[in-house]
Order: structure tokens, then sequence, then C-alpha cells
């Protein structure tokens, strides 16, 4: 389906970004409904200020109730909405969960 021409190429990022969330979702259950429910329609007036907040939560990493978790959080939930992020956002995920899992290989072995 993603390799349908006809698919413009923000559609494809949108595709991608909901293939990785889900993917989320399934290898950690106990985030599938929380993100089952950030990513409902409608839900952008409370998601647009709260990924501000963990966004600059982020940048302010140095106080200690703040940490460096919260930036790429803050720009997943800015890339659900935003079209220009989803496709590096996607991609970052999927190098992460290569990464885990080039991880969890190792250290099997």
């Amino acid at each position: 389906m993603a390799s349908d021409p006809e698919l413009s190429r923000r559609e494809r990022a949108r595709l991608r970004l909901d293939r990785q969330l889900n993917a989320i979702g399934r290898s950690l259950p106990a985030l599938r409904r929380p993100l089952n429910a950030i990513r409902a329609r409608g839900w952008w007036i409370v998601r647009l200020p709260i990924a501000l907040i963990f966004i600059l939560g982020g940048l302010l990493s140095i106080l200690p109730f703040l940490g460096l978790w919260m930036l790429p959080v803050g720009l997943l939930l800015l890339a659900i909405d935003l079209p220009l992020l989803r496709a590096p956002v996607s991609n970052a995920i999927v190098r992460g969960r290569r990464w885990l899992a080039v991880r969890r290989h190792k250290r099997r072995r």
C-alpha cells in the first residue's frame, strides 16, 4: 500500500508514522491505549500545548525533575499534527527500534 503511486509523500509519511506507533503499541502493551488516545482526531488542541511543554522541558533538562527524555516525546506528539515532522520522527523511531533489536540480540548471545 505504501508503494502506491497515487499516495502523496505526506500521506506515506503519515502511514509510516502510524505503523511505527502501532508497532510500539504491540511491543509495549501498556502504551497501546495511551498511544491510541493521543492519536484520536480532534485532540490536537490538547496535543499541541503538551508537546510544547515536553519540548521545553527537554531543553531545560539540566533541572533535576526534567530530563532529556521529554524532547523526543514532545517531538512525537508534535509529529502527529505537523506533516513536516512525520518523516524525521518515524525515521528516528525505526532507527531506535532497530538499535534496540540489535542490543537485545547481542545480550541474548
